[in-house]
């Protein structure tokens, strides 16, 4: 038995066509209202605003996601969106999202460390002795106004000073955001300073500097109330500076037979002992690795 034909009115199928027009109508236009494009600078000084481009008409959401920063807001597609300096001063990468209706675009962006404005200096040792090689060490770590280490490099100038002395100074260039040196001590004891400098800013340290080892250790002897008094002579180091006071030096005796041995502290610049009086007998001083010289008990020295 033939089935039956379904025949719709000419009307019916106009309707239908018409319909079905408007729905790829509606399919071709519906991306012309999201973000196609966004377009960003691939860099950025920090603290800097960006204006973020995208094309397309509608409403959108923005998203952007970088060191330390969130942001989620609304803006218009086809208008820049306009990010504040106060939201990229981290430097560091970005991510931008544009979503509009259910499609999501994104692009990326870097923040950017700026000028040298600030300095971290680390100086070694706070006390060191005189005339020492290579002895202090100066390290410089430079940021931008925003606390951001330093990439491009910058002049760092170390300077090393004593008062009523000759001054060392030293430059060099920072490489990613780091300068170091290293300086000889100075031959004249006293507070040092180390400064550290960009243009426009420094950081000043101080590095005591302090007498080496005694250099021609001398002294005498004679008779005492109960023994023999031993005292040197001024104990001063190999560039003249004073050994300071509380630096221990020891007096030996040996007659061959005992050995008395007397540690006594420097004051005043000298440093004295009694010691038991033994004819004969031989007297040394010393300090440290420094000895000094000998004296014989009832001889010359």
């Amino acid at each position: 038995m033939p089935q039956p034909v379904c025949r719709g009115t000419r009307a019916g199928r106009a309707r239908i066509a018409r319909a079905l027009a408007g729905c790829a109508a509606a399919l071709v236009l519906m991306p012309a209202a999201l973000a196609q494009e966004i377009t960003v600078p691939h860099r950025v000084a920090a603290g800097a605003g960006v204006s973020i481009q995208t094309s397309g008409s509608g409403a959108a959401t923005l998203y952007l996601v970088g060191p330390g920063t969130a942001i989620k807001r609304g803006i218009r597609l086809g208008t820049p969106a306009e990010v504040s300096g106060a939201d990229l001063r981290n430097a560091g990468r970005y991510k931008v999202m544009v979503r509009a209706g259910g499609e999501a675009h994104t692009a990326n962006f870097f923040v950017v460390p700026g000028a040298a404005q600030s300095i971290s200096f680390l100086a070694r040792p706070s006390r060191v002795p005189v005339a020492a090689r290579d002895a202090i060490s100066g390290v410089a770590f430079v940021f931008d106004n925003f606390q951001n280490l330093t990439t491009a490099p910058a002049s760092v100038t170390f300077n090393l000073a004593i008062a009523d002395g000759p001054s060392i100074t030293r430059k060099t260039e920072s490489h990613e955001g780091i300068a170091w040196t290293r300086l000889d001590s100075a031959r004249k004891a006293g507070a040092a300073q180390f400064v550290a400098s960009v243009p426009g800013v420094e950081v000043r340290r101080v590095v005591q500097q302090v007498a080496s080892d005694p250099c021609e250790l001398r002294f005498h002897i004679k008779p005492g109330k109960s023994g023999i008094e031993a005292e040197t002579d001024p104990i001063r180091d190999c560039s003249g500076n004073a050994v300071p006071d509380g630096t221990i030096v020891t007096f030996t005796e040996n007659d061959g037979r005992t050995r008395s041995t007397v540690d006594a502290r420097i004051k005043r610049g000298v440093a004295q002992a009694q010691l038991p009086a033994a004819p004969g007998a031989t007297i040394t001083v010393a300090s440290g690795v420094v000895a000094g010289n000998e004296v014989r008990v009832g001889g010359e020295p």
